[in-house]
């Protein structure tokens, strides 16, 4: 029986990766999978910088052909249940109200109940992805649902015509230009462009210094925010020159604080540059799309799990035809990025910058294996309606 409707539960943890994958998928099944939408955010402000229509102010919005409404995600806190969709998106484990659960539990037809886990290139996704738990007390059984790089997972989310949309502005000047203008700078001929969006990181003053002092020009477009700040800083100048339309420039390199973009134009960004700094879930998604070499400033956790995730997509990776040495570079600059060791070291620019030729060929072989997964929200889709009773 075919998914009509569904919510989607989101709590916003690291400011845009949670909400970007949320939006993402909700986007699609209502755009592409003819879905009636309805999706669940507790930090609409944070939201709004990805999709600057979304007022925070107000509870309950339509935007995109999604239907948003704010909900309060603390323990105990009132909520007002609806009629639950056919579908219901517990994302990333963030616990659905109890009285949507009573309602749930008590629709003529219970809903299948997902719960969308994080990205990772882990080798145990495969065994745990689709597993059910019977809900202890209800008549309600929930389905892990894991994104990953490998057969037995969901897959990554993917457009049906992003593959088309690069093509298309890969070959058009006006496109490209039209980007530039909402960036509010122009490229810099003969200068190798790098997207910088990161997390406040230790090693950043150690890369800026390595390509100011480089023998190739360097344009760096870093997002306002905190990589941005952080920039600043490092150039001597006070915070108002991480505002967007700021360029510093010293040495080899020029940076340049562009706005923060919508979700819907960061892909261009990531065409338009040769070497791809992501941060978090989404963004490094749309990295592997955009078949550019990249590297990953995986979301830090107190115990040190993220070294594990990260290694684990690093060796993945190395395994998809990469030279020994373009793998080696990769490794081991992540490494350095992600703060590795007890004494982190400085990423070694010159070493992963000689092997970008590989890395970028290695880039496109592995998107283009990694379609063969199929697209999340359209495994997502079929996995449902083969549960619907």
């Amino acid at each position: 029986m075919p998914i009509q409707s569904c919510d989607i539960f989101c709590t916003v943890v690291d400011n845009f990766g949670d909400i970007g994958v949320c939006w993402r998928l909700a986007r699609q099944l209502s755009q592409e999978h003819g879905h009636a939408v309805r999706l669940w955010v507790d930090d609409l402000g944070s939201f709004a910088r990805l999709a600057p229509e979304i007022d925070p102010a107000r509870a309950c919005q339509h935007l995109g052909g999604v239907e948003v409404r704010r909900w309060d995600a603390s323990p105990g806190a009132s909520f007002e249940p609806l009629p639950p969709h056919d579908l219901v998106i517990e994302a990333f484990a963030c616990h659905l109200p109890e009285p949507f659960l009573a309602a749930m539990a008590a629709a003529p037809r219970p809903p299948v109940w997902i719960n969308l886990e994080y990205l990772s290139a882990e080798a145990w996704v495969s065994e745990h992805h689709a597993l059910s738990s019977p809900h202890p007390k209800l008549p309600l059984v929930k389905y892990f649902f894991f994104p990953g790089f490998a057969h037995g997972t969901g897959g990554l989310l993917r457009e049906s015509m992003l593959g088309a949309q690069r093509e298309a502005f890969l070959s058009s000047r006006a496109a490209q230009s039209t980007l530039w203008y909402r960036l509010g700078t122009q490229p810099l001929p003969d200068a190798l462009r790098v997207s910088l969006f990161a997390y406040t990181n230790p090693a950043l003053p150690a890369l800026l210094a390595q390509w100011r002092d480089g023998a190739t020009p360097v344009q760096c477009l870093v997002p306002q925010g905190p990589a941005a700040q952080q920039a600043a800083a490092w150039f001597g100048g006070p915070a108002a020159q991480a505002a967007p339309g700021t360029t510093l420039t010293q040495g080899s390199l020029t940076l340049q604080v562009i706005p923060f973009v919508r979700q819907e134009n960061y892909d261009e960004l990531l065409w338009a540059c040769d070497v791809n700094f992501v941060r978090g879930e989404d963004s490094c998604v749309r990295a592997h799309w955009a078949a550019r070499p990249m590297v990953w400033h995986i979301y830090p956790q107190d115990d040190v799990a993220h070294h594990v995730k990260l290694d684990a997509w690093l060796e993945r990776f190395s395994r998809c035809g990469v030279p020994p040495e373009a793998a080696q570079a990769m490794t081991a600059f992540c490494h350095a990025w992600n703060g590795y060791g007890a004494t982190p070291h400085a990423p070694d620019w010159a070493q992963f910058h000689a092997q970008l030729p590989a890395l970028a060929t290695a880039m496109d072989r592995w998107q283009r294996q990694l379609q063969h997964l199929g697209d999340l929200a359209a495994n997502l889709v079929a996995f449902c309606e083969n549960r619907v009773k």
